[in-house]
């Protein structure tokens, strides 16, 4: 080990002096005074020390459960001391024995014989979570001490441990665990001794625990955002070549077969075969866009939206498809989203199923804070039995409902469809700021 901890602080700590007893009052104030002066001195050599140990094994340990077997080893050696254990808490506030040296052997979660160890970890960890002082102060006790669960109070007795020291990882605003010390010398002189240098190194170990979820958050944030660029990036490939694809070969081969018929009985089979695979992989190519495509925010409005899903709509059908657009409201990433999916739904429903000469959108503002989106067909309208089975009409439902919208499906047998969305921001939302969704 690089860094060794100062010996003579033991005695210092312990409060020896050099002063002469019976002296006067002056010289008695004097060596207090300079008693003083030594713990002091005592205590800056013991943190810079620490300090110094702490930065030894960052550059040597490779990884943060590395950093902490070195340290506790270091404490229970120098310390004197029988045992270490590290307890974490977790985001439930619920403590867990991380690691432990006993005497010269070192125990982890990966240890297989963790489990077997004859320590009485789920008492001590109850009992680090209630005990409330010590979330945030240093806890002395004897190894009878009655604030001690009993198990814990008879693995002591039965192990030769006389004081245990409980020191917290506490950060400014919460904390990340506890260090517990177990010696088998329980003078006050000992026991301040290892009080002040657990403290000192339980300052080191929480400030590179901190460290180290804060670098692992970064790192999978970092991994996070990758991979979800890159299933952007497959969603869009597909989505801008497969489904757009496949969704323009449909609408030939379906103009081909109005306009072919009546076909020989081999060439029709080839034909709606065509169709049917055509269609079939269509669909698997927007379910994969589906599957990819993560639920962020997307850079394109509402207006701008719906002229490019109108504008599709009419070369890839030939049929007019008339678009109005009013004065709209302004929406949140979440809310524009949802409204763009199922404009795109109904628009391509009425395309593709309606057999309609005709089709209208409209959008507009409601009140100055609302919006109401329309898409309306003058075909054969939708059968019953399809208004409740068709995955089309169940994801626009579903969307609706993630931003508290109303969706109307108006149909009837040769009359046509209009499908209405209505959608206005929650009362506590205040006019005119972005909605956020639910």
């Amino acid at each position: 080990m690089s860094t060794t901890l100062d010996p003579d602080a033991r005695g210092i700590l312990c409060g020896e002096t050099t002063a002469t007893p019976n002296l006067s009052d002056l010289r008695a104030e004097l060596a207090r005074e300079t008693d003083n002066r030594r713990r002091a001195e005592c205590m800056c050599r013991i943190q810079s020390d620490t300090v110094q140990l702490a930065l030894d094994l960052l550059v040597r340990e490779p990884d943060i459960e590395g950093f902490f077997r070195a340290f506790i080893t270091t404490l229970v050696e120098e310390s004197e001391s029988l045992a270490c254990g590290v307890w974490l808490l977790g985001a439930d506030n619920r403590a867990e024995c991380w690691m432990a040296v006993i005497g010269q052997r070192f125990y982890s979660k990966r240890d297989p014989n963790w489990d077997t160890l004859s320590l009485p970890r789920d008492v001590m960890s109850d009992h680090l979570v209630d005990h409330r002082p010590g979330w945030t102060l240093t806890e002395d006790f004897t190894g009878g001490d009655a604030r001690l669960p009993e198990a814990v109070r008879q693995f002591n007795a039965d192990n030769g441990v006389a004081s245990m020291v409980v020191t917290p990882l506490v950060l400014p605003d919460r904390n990340l665990g506890w260090f517990v010390l177990t010696a088998a010398d329980g003078s006050d002189c000992e026991t301040q001794w290892r009080r002040a240098l657990t403290e000192a190194m339980a300052r080191q170990a929480t400030l590179a625990l901190h460290q180290s979820r804060l670098a692992e958050q970064s790192l999978n944030e970092a991994r996070r955002q990758a991979v979800l660029e890159e299933r952007n990036r497959l969603a869009r490939d597909i989505h801008d070549t497969l489904a757009q694809g496949f969704a323009a070969i449909l609408m030939q081969l379906q103009a081909a077969q109005r306009a072919a018929n009546p076909l020989p009985p081999a060439a029709a089979r080839s034909l709606d075969t065509a169709v049917e695979l055509a269609r079939t992989h269509m669909v698997e190519a927007r379910r994969s866009v589906g599957a990819l495509r993560p639920d962020t925010v997307e850079t394109e409005d509402v207006c701008t939206a719906l002229q490019r899903i109108t504008d599709m709509a009419r070369r890839t059908s030939g049929l007019p498809v008339e678009l109005t657009i009013d004065a709209l409201p302004s929406f949140g990433g979440g809310v524009e989203r949802e409204i763009i999916g199922i404009a795109q739904e109904a628009v391509t429903n009425a395309v593709r199923h309606s057999r309609a000469c005709r089709i209208a959108v409209q959008a507009s503002g409601i009140r100055g804070v609302g919006f109401r989106l329309s898409v309306a067909d003058d075909g054969r309208g939708i059968p019953k039995e399809r208004q409740e089975l068709g995955f089309g009409l169940i994801s626009m439902r579903e969307r609706a409902e993630r931003i508290g919208a109303s969706l109307t499906i108006v149909t009837a047998p040769r009359s046509g469809t209009e499908v209405v969305l209505a959608w206005e921001p929650p009362a506590f939302t205040i006019p005119g700021q972005p909605y956020v969704g639910h």
